[in-house]
């Protein structure tokens, strides 16, 4: 589709969705989620990838983000799934999840190529972000998802998001890049990025939650 392709002259923000195989619910366990994590943090400091905003699902992985100019998302999303894949095969063979591995290799015997798991669905579907009002829908999409599906009250009471870094600062999980100054599309006039959350008007976004709820 002509809606997920990736226009480097027009932006360098992206809003991504990464989906596992089947839409299998293996993010269950803080292990897997780690696992994510610290892949996402050695894209930005190895890969140039600028994380703005993030929510791990159960199934599915949403980011937002940019890329230094000589690196490419492309790239950077498949050297992401790629070791993302192996580690979490890895952590399966260690479980002994027997269920799970015989789903991924069902998954990789519908492929011409030769590989023995498969994780993750091919598309990582790029959506251009061109505007700070189209910012701030995505951002408030991906971290009312858990709520939406009923896992937590709050955005911000889902650990894996960045609802928190965005509300509180609170990057214990993983640092994001916040943007609240001006930036140029394009070599275009600067266009001036204030994302906010959710619903502006809530007053308990001053108020730390008293705990954390995630599925484990």
């Amino acid at each position: 589709m002509k809606r997920y392709k990736v226009y480097p002259e027009e932006t360098e923000f992206y809003y991504t969705t990464s989906t596992i195989v089947n839409w299998i619910p293996i993010f269950q366990k803080n292990e897997l989620f780690q696992i994510i994590i610290k892949s996402l943090i050695y894209c930005q400091k190895n890969k140039g990838l600028n994380l703005h905003g993030y929510v791990i699902m159960p199934t599915h992985l949403h980011l937002i983000t940019s890329q230094n100019q000589k690196n490419i998302l492309s790239e950077i999303m498949r050297d992401f799934k790629h070791f993302t894949s192996t580690e979490i095969i890895k952590y399966f063979e260690k479980e002994n999840h027997v269920f799970y591995l015989k789903l991924f290799k069902q998954a990789a015997s519908k492929r011409s190529i030769d590989q023995n798991h498969k994780i993750w669905k091919n598309e990582y579907h790029p959506i251009a972000i061109k505007s700070p009002q189209w910012f701030n829908e995505k951002l408030n999409y991906m971290h009312n998802n858990p709520v939406r599906k009923g896992f937590v009250k709050l955005p911000e009471h889902w650990k894996y998001s960045s609802a928190r870094n965005w509300l509180y600062n609170d990057n214990s999980i993983i640092q994001i890049q916040k943007l609240d100054t001006a930036f140029t599309y394009g070599g275009r006039s600067p266009i001036t990025m204030r994302p906010g959350l959710g619903n502006p008007g809530r007053s308990s976004y001053t108020k730390k939650p008293q705990r954390l709820e995630y599925m484990t």
